[in-house]
């Protein structure tokens, strides 16, 4: 080989190697932790298609307790609702309104974890549902109306049913009547069994005879809105925007819609990508 062309092989081989060497690794993809929880994996798959939607690789990873996994590290982000992080870190609180209860669960997170924005438009808290019968007698849809008729209360509940408030402002009842489902639950109301039955906000299998009272300010039912809990100094700021921006455009009737098509067997991922493709974030 002549000594020029051997010249030009060894260089090749250089540029080669220094590219090589120079190229960055693959990024790591983000987990985003959650639990088997239809509801609960629906979130996670919103967070993670946002985190893709920025940019950053990100996939679900089903864990069995996701705060434990946030705090090991085995997960960067975990969704939850801010009430019940709130009762899980600092049970008997008296927050209600959304704000107070986001800053108080803020305040008693542990050490390393940070929380992002919370979905101003979007909850999914337990709520009393009545027949209109009973509304119409009450001469109100609103929650105070319970309050003001809380003598003789009869609460309904479908059986296992967590984070249910065991009194409502003043007002207390005896046990709360359990169902196995919510079909039998609602037919006992109407039957006169019980005067009100525990559903929830973005439920999505209240029949439309049914009332849902309206808990209006000052709130008396703890507020639950969606609120993404993340490893401190472990997302960059590029990514800390992206989930926050989901806050800003995820409502409550969006999340109902999104948890009726899981409940028909549609794919949380799909689900979960197509709304944000319909719904872009970074506008």
């Amino acid at each position: 080989m002549r000594p020029t062309m051997f010249r030009r092989l060894v260089l090749g081989l250089l540029a080669l190697v220094v590219v090589a060497c120079g190229s960055p690794p693959p990024a790591q993809s983000l987990a985003v932790g959650a639990t088997a929880d239809p509801e609960m994996s629906l979130l996670a798959h919103l967070y993670a298609a946002a985190l893709r939607s920025y940019g950053s690789a990100a996939h679900v990873q089903v864990v069995d307790d996701p705060l434990v996994a946030l705090d090991s590290g085995a997960v960067s982000v975990v969704p939850g609702f801010t009430g019940r992080l709130l009762e899980k870190f600092a049970p008997g609180t008296t927050a209600r309104s959304d704000s107070q209860v986001y800053r108080a669960m803020v305040g008693v997170l542990p050490e390393g974890v940070a929380a992002g924005d919370y979905t101003t438009s979007a909850e999914d808290k337990p709520a009393l549902a009545v027949t209109d019968a009973t509304a119409t007698a009450w001469g109100s849809r609103d929650l105070t109306a319970l309050v003001s008729h809380c003598a003789g209360l009869r609460v309904g509940a479908v059986s296992h049913a967590r984070g249910l408030p065991t009194a409502v402002g003043d007002c207390t009842w005896g046990p709360v009547h359990e169902f196995p489902d919510q079909k039998t639950m609602f037919a006992a109301m109407r039957a006169g069994e019980v005067t009100a039955a525990w559903t929830s906000t973005a439920d999505t299998g209240i029949p439309a005879e049914l009332v849902v009272l309206a808990d209006r300010k000052p709130a008396l039912v703890m507020a639950e809105n969606i609120v993404p809990l993340y490893r401190r100094n472990e997302l960059d700021q590029q990514q800390v925007r992206a989930i926050n921006e989901l806050a800003g455009v995820l409502d409550t009737g969006s999340l109902a819609d999104m948890r009726q098509h899981v409940a028909e067997g549609r794919d949380p991922r799909s689900v979960a990508e197509d709304w944000l493709s319909a719904h872009p974030l970074g506008r």
